[in-house]
């Protein structure tokens, strides 16, 4: 008897679901207004709390790849949310990670490396257009920004006039729309230069070597007490070093020599030859995982952040070969996807870490 009843019940089930499925518009449509508005009115910024919050909008670096998109670092502070480089699609991850891109204060630029800055005019656009500003995004860099926002005005200024022409000045003021440039001389070796002082938090900027790729610089974060250093790219730095000494969170690229190695063979193999040399060249200008764990590690930092990973790991068991040898040298890491997010609450040394799901 008990059989058969669980039998009646599963047939049910089946029945219900069934039904479901074929009205499935019509429940959808009465669902659904609700809940988009409440979709409209979250804030993933505010669930965070009081704390400096560093998460990857893109943890890839210019090849392709299914879960790490272009370099993009957002970094949160006092509710305010800024971003370490856009590269591309780290506009819409900052969306997809819940944390709007209509927040963006201002943008920090490392340099000028095309999958660095690519994301820049969706960026400012989105948050032109979501947000309510008076005045045009600032993007901070080293000499040479001022170049990169004027032309990214440019290319932008035919859908700028488009925007205001449709839905108003009141929606679409010309007055914020675009961007302006805020340009810093690069400070010497062992020495950093504050760049951004307000509100309890403090950004400075540090010198970099990714030559020939001049000017390029790294950024480290303080407020109210918590640390996060955004390295750029760069070969293994002594002035990263110092600048990491017990910080909390040491965000730092890295490429797999070996697995590059691989990539330039195959490609002279193949006949390859111009990727052959793009695979062999890029060896001499970033720092190997072992080499930023050994940062970490001399610097004593909480915890390290892999990101700008370099070949994209979609293969399985890539991840391994590129993390040989970091376990022998630091062990509190993270091999960053897009979506990781680490926070820092304020009168705390936690250090949590937060995988946000991202659909690419």
């Amino acid at each position: 008897m008990a059989l058969k009843k669980r039998y009646v019940i599963v047939i049910l089930l089946i029945a219900l679901i069934s039904i479901s499925y074929s009205q499935r518009g019509a429940i959808l449509l009465t669902v659904l207004p609700n809940a988009l508005t409440s979709l409209m009115s979250t804030n993933g910024i505010d669930d965070l709390g009081d704390g400096l919050h560093v998460g990857l909008c893109g943890a890839g670096g210019p090849m392709p790849s299914g879960n790490r998109s272009g370099p993009c670092v957002a970094v949160i502070a006092g509710g305010k949310l800024f971003l370490v480089d856009t590269g591309t699609n780290g506009a819409r991850n900052i969306n997809r990670m819940g944390l709007r891109t209509d927040a963006v204060e201002g943008v920090f630029l490392t340099h000028f490396h095309s999958d660095h800055i690519d994301g820049l005019g969706e960026t400012a656009m989105l948050r032109w257009m979501g947000g309510n500003y008076t005045e045009p995004m600032p993007v901070y860099g080293p000499k040479g920004v001022a170049e990169v926002v004027d032309g990214f005005n440019q290319a932008y200024s035919s859908d700028a006039i488009y925007r205001t022409a449709h839905h108003g000045s009141a929606v679409a003021s010309p007055a914020s729309s675009g961007m302006t440039a805020v340009t810093f001389e690069i400070p010497q070796d062992n020495t950093s230069l504050m760049i951004y002082d307000k509100d309890d938090l403090n950004v400075e900027m540090i010198r970099v070597d990714h030559a020939p790729i001049a000017p390029a610089v790294a950024y480290l974060f303080t407020y109210k007490g918590r640390t996060a250093l955004v390295s750029g790219d760069t070969i293994k730095s002594s002035n990263i070093e110092k600048f990491s000494q017990g910080i909390d969170l040491l965000v730092h690229e890295a490429l797999s020599p070996q697995l590059l190695q691989m990539m330039s063979t195959g490609a002279e193999n193949a006949n390859a030859v111009s990727r052959a040399k793009i695979f062999h060249d890029v060896l001499d200008y970033h720092t190997s995982p072992v080499e930023a764990a050994e940062i970490a590690r001399d610097a004593n930092v909480g915890h390290l952040l892999y990101y700008h990973v370099v070949p994209p790991l979609d293969v399985p068991g890539m991840d391994a070969i590129w993390l040989d040898g970091v376990n022998d040298v630091f062990s509190s890491y993270t091999l960053g996807q897009d979506g990781t997010l680490f926070t820092l609450p304020i009168n705390s040394n936690k250090i949590v870490r937060v995988q946000l799901k991202i659909e690419n």
